[in-house]
């Protein structure tokens, strides 16, 4: 057995070889790190892994205007960029913990240490957590430490032998990241498995048929114009706005509903099997985010099916404010840990507010809240419409901020009056002639009765309206527009049941929801 070179005597200066060499360890020893760690989550949890630990930290960490920003500019895509952004920082530091492993031996494994206890503690921090979490960050550390220390010491080989040296170095470091991919892939197929109960009682799921269908909806609610979508919103086509970096995958036949808190007079517990049982509820309503900007995307109707969540309350002998019950916010927990505060008059004034469990036909995909999630109609989905919900806490709001109170947004944030123009989009080139200029509005719990479209400084054109399917959801509109050559702007505003009018003044999403008109921009030829 060959015996390796001895390390160079003490001050000797490494090369600029040496210092690419002692980078390219710090990159496979961390590589190396989030493959242990990855491959050790599928035996905690998927949660517990570093990347989902640490970027759930930063989402809570982060400030909302940032939150925001990240929103708007990547979409559903912004917690994919999180993970890739995580992954790049850490990849920049493990290189310069190689470099200072390189000057100073013990220092850079001693560094992928410290960052393995910052993955821990991340993950102890969340919701749900146990102390069993903090192994994969601690165990992948190790791991990588370790490593690094043993790069770097082929790094550091004897100078009468240099290119044995690093002949050894690149075999180890290729096998150590091959070792480390195949890690990885262990570690998700491994975490794959632990989410098929959940997949599998998804799959056995029968929707009951619905004691309380909801109405036939009307003929031409639909037009029949081309570039505005479906009244109705497919299920993959759905928006998705939430912190979760990893959806939650909930056995329903393990899932269970508590219902406790301030004026709860017999707290509840529920079985999926029980919701299933009790009288079903099925509607149409439409569902918004206040993360929406004017003229945005977020927005969708679905036809729900589940239970009223204010029968369960009544059980519970929860009574609303105005008839002397002492809580006003209803507090809903999410199996991931959010927080979603809804006033309880809201719940319990007689709309559809709604536990559903099934979304437009099927039972809820997991990215929808499967198996069980709250719809308030008439609310921003951050204030009612809680995903993966396990537990539902009265309280009131004086004594406690749900998650987006606690980051800046509004405690109460009804749906604002909007409109949206989807035809023509803006910066289109048209032909001369008749154009058909049409879109949705909202207006939850108030209805829309009347769509306005502006050309240019011109006056005011009222829209022709599409058939309504009641105040919950959205209605579709459209104008016929005689369009002449020329740089155009049109612009909409929406009328709802109240006689309110959108207001022109531009306002962002924070604190409870954007307001202004949309506006886009065209070229008529």
């Amino acid at each position: 057995m060959s015996t390796p070179p001895p390390l160079p005597a003490p001050g000797t200066r490494p090369t600029p070889t040496d210092r690419l060499f002692a980078c390219l360890a710090g990159a496979v020893a961390g590589f190396a790190a989030l493959g242990v760690a990855e491959l050790a989550a599928a035996a905690v949890r998927p949660e517990a892994g570093p990347v989902t630990a640490v970027g759930g930290a930063v989402i809570d960490l982060t400030p909302a205007p940032v939150k925001e920003w990240a929103i708007r500019t990547f979409g559903e895509s912004d917690k994919t960029v999180l993970q890739i952004g995580i992954v790049l920082v850490l990849a920049v530091v493990a290189l310069l913990l190689g470099r200072w492993e390189l000057g100073r031996r013990g220092a850079g494994a001693a560094g992928m240490l410290v960052f393995g206890a910052v993955g821990a503690t991340a993950a102890v921090s969340r919701p749900g957590a146990s102390a069993a979490d903090a192994l994969p960050s601690l165990i992948g550390a190790a791991a990588g430490a370790a490593l690094l220390y043993r790069l770097v010491s082929l790094v550091l080989a004897a100078p009468g032998a240099p290119a044995a040296a690093r002949r050894r170095f690149l075999l180890v470091a290729g096998g150590t990241a091959v070792g480390a991919a195949v890690a990885v892939v262990i570690g998700r197929a491994l975490g794959a498995t632990r989410s098929r109960d959940a997949e599998a009682s998804r799959a056995a799921v029968r929707l009951p048929r619905p004691e309380d269908p909801a109405p036939p909806r009307p003929r031409g609610v639909q037009l029949a114009v081309p570039g505005v979508g479906p009244f109705i919103t497919p299920n993959n086509d759905f928006y998705r706005v939430d912190t979760a970096l990893v959806v939650p995958k909930v056995d329903a036949t393990r899932w269970r509903l508590r219902v406790q808190g301030l004026g709860v007079a017999k707290e509840l517990t529920f079985t999926f099997d029980d919701l299933l049982a009790r009288p079903v509820v099925e509607r149409d309503l439409t569902l918004n985010c206040v993360s929406n900007e004017v003229g945005g995307p977020y927005i969708g109707t679905a036809r729900w099916t589940g239970v009223r969540l204010a029968d369960l309350l009544r059980e519970a002998g929860v009574r609303p404010p105005s008839r002397g019950g002492p809580a006003d916010q209803l507090v809903a927990r999410s199996v991931d840990g959010m927080t979603i505060g809804t006033p309880v008059a809201d719940v319990m004034d007689g709309r559809d507010a709604l536990l559903a469990f099934g979304m437009n036909g099927e039972p809820l995909p997991f990215e929808h809240g499967f198996p069980v999630r709250m719809l308030v109609p008439g609310l921003y989905g951050y204030v009612s419409a809680c995903k993966w919900i396990e537990e539902i806490e009265l309280t009131t709001f004086d004594a406690y901020d749900a998650y987006w109170a606690r980051n800046g947004w509004a405690a109460k944030a009804p749906v604002k009056t909007q409109s949206r123009i989807d035809t023509p989009r803006g910066a289109s080139r048209l032909r001369a002639g008749t154009v058909a200029v049409a879109g949705v509005a909202w207006a939850q719990r108030r209805g829309i009765v009347r769509v306005e479209v502006r050309v240019d400084d011109g006056p005011w054109q009222q829209a022709e309206l599409a058939a309504s399917d009641g105040p919950d959801t959205w209605r579709q509109w459209y104008l016929r527009w005689s369009a002449t050559p020329g740089d155009h702007t049109l612009a909409v505003r929406a009328t709802d049941g109240s006689g309110v009018t959108q207001t022109a003044r531009r306002v962002g999403t924070m604190p409870d929801g954007a307001t202004g008109r949309h506006e886009i921009r065209v070229t008529v030829e």
